[in-house]
């Protein structure tokens, strides 16, 4: 697994662009015997083995590919070799992890076959990290489930600050909704001494980014996770010039889908409002992008049982803070019940005792960390087991 990460990490691949990649799991799956489908979502790589008298349960693990437009500060020596593009988000370990366990049960199924009858359905998906119409909905689009069915599915993600060898679950909803909007307030320019002849644009702009918090303090249940931020502010090219009009770009975050609604409302109505008070007009383009992940009960507690069984209670966290960053994952879960996990990748050290210190996912110095692979993929394994003993249980 380490090799494969590492070859993955130093030719990373942008959404719908992993190739290279592709090819080395179909390569490999094709190796272990299993049935391979290539070229969904351009890029996308599904390997399924069956087993026994069909139907059986039918089981989907998903792992993401893409890397993103970052360029590498490591200095290791498996850094990127790709100017601009590293895989700062750990899916190239996520990719090794479930080459990995692919690996492994297609030897057992060789060598002492598997439990009961079955059909396990190895997901590898590109363009995780392109926001709204990422690799996730563009192989839903193409039929994945219908020509793929799944019973249940599990993925996971890599986390820092988490020590190795340590799972996090939670029931319910544990990631985000992603949604931004583009606020253009669109006034009349003219000479910055002059301000009476104008209509500033730049006033209701101000006034929104201000504003904007009443919605999060204010219209939403304080028990409930929302944010709003502002990650763009733009207008004019001088400071004599009034600009004729004013952006600003935001990022919208929810764990509720009603809550989700209740925001795309406020900003809408807040921002023609302020327009409307300043004289002038407000164009929205509001995008939604993933939906809130949400793990089903059934399938996190098969998966937190499993883990405890595997390595005991201090190595399992059951019910982990939720999450407000976002993962098209949410798009699988919406139509198969399952669980999206987390694996601790400690604090970024690596071997030898180089250390390149603590930081986060989308980090220049980040690197996914090689020793989580064990627990990762032993834990996968257990779990695949006991999802197809079901089936032979009398």
């Amino acid at each position: 697994m380490k090799g494969w990460r590492r070859q993955i990490h130093q030719h990373p691949e942008l959404g719908f662009e992993e190739f290279s990649t592709s090819q080395l799991v179909a390569e490999r799956l094709q190796e272990w015997g299993y049935e391979i489908h290539t070229g969904i979502a351009v890029t996308g790589v599904v390997g399924v083995l069956r087993w026994g008298d069909q139907p059986g349960l039918r089981l989907g693990l998903r792992a993401d590919m893409d890397a993103l437009p970052i360029q590498e500060a490591t200095g290791l020596p498996w850094a990127s070799q790709v100017a601009g593009k590293m895989h700062a988000c750990g899916h190239d370990g996520h990719t090794a992890i479930l080459l990995g366990v692919a690996e492994t049960m297609a030897r057992r199924h060789r060598e002492q076959g598997l439990p009961g009858s079955g059909t396990l359905t190895l997901i590898f998906q590109p363009a995780e990290e392109l926001g709204g119409g990422g690799g996730a909905q563009r192989m839903l689009e193409e039929g994945l489930f219908q020509r793929f069915p799944c019973d249940a599915l599990f993925a996971l993600h890599n986390f820092p600050g988490v020590p190795v060898g340590k799972l996090c679950f939670r029931e319910g909803a544990f990631m985000a909704s992603s949604d931004t909007a583009k606020l253009t307030f669109v006034g009349k320019g003219g000479h910055g001494a002059l301000p009476q002849l104008s209509r500033d644009p730049t006033l209701p702009a101000a006034a929104t980014v201000l504003a904007l918090q009443s919605i999060v303090g204010r219209n939403v249940d304080p028990s409930l996770v929302s944010v709003i931020s502002v990650g763009r502010m733009q207008a004019g090219t001088s400071a004599n010039v009034i600009p004729n009009t004013a952006e600003l770009e935001l990022t919208i975050r929810t764990l509720d889908p009603e809550v989700r609604n209740t925001l795309e409302r406020r900003i809408r109505t807040l921002a023609q409002s302020q327009a409307e008070a300043f004289d002038c007009q407000c164009d929205i383009d509001y995008q939604r992008g993933y939906p809130v992940l949400i793990n089903d009960p059934a399938m996190t507690q098969l998966a937190v049982d499993t883990a405890r069984a595997v390595f005991g209670d201090d190595h399992v966290e059951a019910s982990t803070a939720p999450l407000t960053g976002s993962e098209d994952c949410a798009y699988f879960l919406e139509q198969v019940p399952g669980c999206y996990f987390l694996v601790g990748n400690g604090d970024n050290g690596h071997e030898a005792g180089a250390r390149l210190g603590p930081c986060s996912l989308h980090n220049p110095h980040y690197d996914f960390n090689d020793d989580c692979m064990e627990a990762a993929s032993t834990f996968l394994v257990k779990l695949i087991s006991r999802y197809f003993e079901q089936s032979v249980q009398p």
